[in-house]
């Protein structure tokens, strides 16, 4: 199936199964659909399994837009409390469309509990996701969801046999510009390959000396990536920084959150460093898995300064992991949520475009892991072969299996579409999604520029916060307060320019988890004047966030 295809059978809301193989061009298609439901008035939910695949598609993780967290087991009281959770609920309700990325990395029980979710919060507990249109993107033949025993692909869940996903199975290739590396690739994923496939990766056998410092190096375990790691953070010149953690509340909670962590106890670090982002920060402008290199260290507090790879420079403080019980935190670690990263593991990097890596597979123990880490390179030539295994190639014997029928479901899909949009009836079915949805059948050009008049002083801040800039980046970007900012957003809000969602994605989560007590204060006081409320809670909250917060308050009148 072309991305064409593909696309138009997504804009008529049809739950989709997005697949391909690796460069076929499933992110472009989301893009394209994401960038049509907007032009719509049709704003989707981009979520995916993890935070590094979250970082790619500039959503968030599926468990943070479900509310389900951390827990593998959806209780009532769970339940009823995401259904309590105010932004939370009505984020889910004002969903219309859910797009999940990189659903390989999901669990069936993951993706049945987002779905019970949806269900309740939207009381519709008949329907599938509660009648949203969900679209699961991904590549079977990729990782699989880390489980404690027998894994069990997302395709195996009750949710999914609900949902019954119409498969749109990519066939065009983006990515490998090499028929050789490409014909390779093929056969490792269909299970055909043979010694003459190995033969051609061994040849690309390399020692260290063989590419550049910039070459990023791919390994199986966290072993070989802390051990490289160190290395280069040696050799670096110039003094070490150390940051160490801080815990407190039960020691066993305690302990379970830093073997969680992807921050260490010991965190070392110098200027040169390449460090990844452990955490999501929306407000300080990074997320989990944002790459960069330490420039410096602030005066005062010591904490590092990250430039980004999008040459953004942010001060990374440090972050806290709790495990809270019945809203008490029973237990809670502190760090600098970075870690080195001139060496990362191969889950961390499906997702990401190469044009050369250095690749050991000589430990690989996952299904998937070698074909990973070669695709990830767009040629042959790029590939620098640091180890082998007699594991390195394997694939699922399930997946391999399921993925035939997900390419028939496929032809068959396209030839039904072909024959709709024939008859017409396509476009009539595109046309009821989008009023179903509630968004303008005239479309809107949301990429086409004209010349305009001279943007003002709040025309200017929202651009960057559609862009999704923090807003203490804004205020340096400006030159203005972050007052003046903060001002600009609430105004912005009240006037239904941005929405609720996208404020509440910018603020701190310190603020987000105080807006109940925050709204209690503004209905006992009043709103007109914040010094009262600021007082009646005890100054624990700045003019600026009671700023934010009031706007936020006025939308739930």
């Amino acid at each position: 199936m072309t991305q064409q295809d593909a696309l138009s059978i997504l804009k008529t809301g049809a739950n989709v199964f997005l697949t391909g193989s690796p460069g076929s061009g499933k992110t472009h298609t989301v893009n394209e659909y994401v960038s049509w439901l907007r032009s719509h008035s049709i704003e989707p939910s981009i979520t995916a399994s993890t935070g590094i695949a979250a970082t790619h598609v500039g959503g968030m993780t599926l468990h943070a837009w479900s509310g389900i967290g951390i827990n593998d087991h959806l209780t009532p009281q769970l339940l009823d409390a995401i259904a309590h959770k105010e932004h939370v609920a009505k984020r889910i309700q004002k969903t219309k469309v859910l797009i999940i990325d990189e659903v390989s990395m999901l669990s069936g029980n993951v993706l049945s509990m987002v779905d019970e979710v949806a269900r309740t919060v939207r009381h519709e507990p008949d329907r599938a996701f509660g009648g949203l249109q969900v679209v699961l993107v991904g590549d079977f033949f990729q990782l699989p969801p880390i489980s404690r025993g027998e894994t069990e692909f997302a395709f195996e869940s009750p949710a999914w046999r609900s949902l019954n996903p119409l498969i749109c199975y990519l066939t065009e290739q983006h990515r490998q510009d090499d028929p050789g590396f490409l014909e390779i690739l093929s056969a490792i994923r269909e299970g055909e390959w043979d010694h003459t496939h190995v033969s051609r990766i061994m040849a690309r056998e390399s020692d260290y000396d063989s590419y550049g410092e910039d070459t990023p190096q791919l390994f199986t375990h966290n072993a070989d990536v802390d051990r490289i790691n160190r290395e280069r953070l040696d050799a670096l010149p110039g003094k070490a920084h150390q940051f160490a953690m801080e815990t407190s509340g039960s020691q066993t909670l305690a302990q379970a959150l830093i073997r969680g962590c992807l921050s260490p106890e010991q965190l070392v670090l110098k200027e040169g460093a390449i460090v990844m982002a452990t955490k999501n920060n929306p407000a300080a402008g990074y997320s989990n898995g944002t790459l960069g290199v330490v420039i410096g260290f602030e005066v005062g507090t010591g904490y590092p300064i990250v430039e980004t790879r999008d040459e953004r420079e942010i001060t990374i403080a440090p972050a806290d992991w709790a495990v809270e019980e019945n809203g008490k935190v029973r237990a809670k670690i502190s760090q600098i949520p970075l870690r080195l990263a001139w060496a990362i593991t191969v889950h961390k990097s499906q997702g990401m475009s190469m044009d050369a890596a250095a690749i050991d597979l000589s430990r690989a123990f996952e299904h998937g892991q070698g074909y990973v880490a070669l695709s990830r390179v767009r040629r042959l030539d790029g590939v620098y072969l640091l180890g082998w295994s007699e594991n390195a190639l394997s694939v699922h014997p399930r997946v391999a299996e399921r993925d035939r029928s997900f390419q028939e479901a496929s032809e068959a899909a396209a030839l039904t579409f072909a024959a709709l949009d024939a008859a017409g009836d396509r476009e009539l079915m595109e046309q009821n999604f989008i009023k179903a949805s509630g968004g303008s059948l005239k479309a809107v050009a949301v990429t086409e520029k004209k010349k305009a008049p001279k943007k003002s002083t709040h025309d200017e801040t929202l651009a960057l916060l559609i862009d999704g800039m923090p807003l203490t980046e804004i205020a340096l970007e400006r030159s203005l307060t972050l007052g003046t900012i903060c001002d600009h957003a609430a105004k912005l809000l009240e006037a239904n320019r941005i929405t609720e969602d996208t404020l509440l994605e910018l603020i701190p989560e310190r603020l987000q988890d105080a807006l109940p007590k925050i709204y209690e204060a503004f209905s006992k006081k009043g709103s007109d004047k914040l010094a009262p409320v600021r007082t009646f809670l005890k100054n624990k909250f700045s003019y600026d966030d009671l700023t934010l917060a009031r706007a936020l308050y006025h939308k739930q009148a």
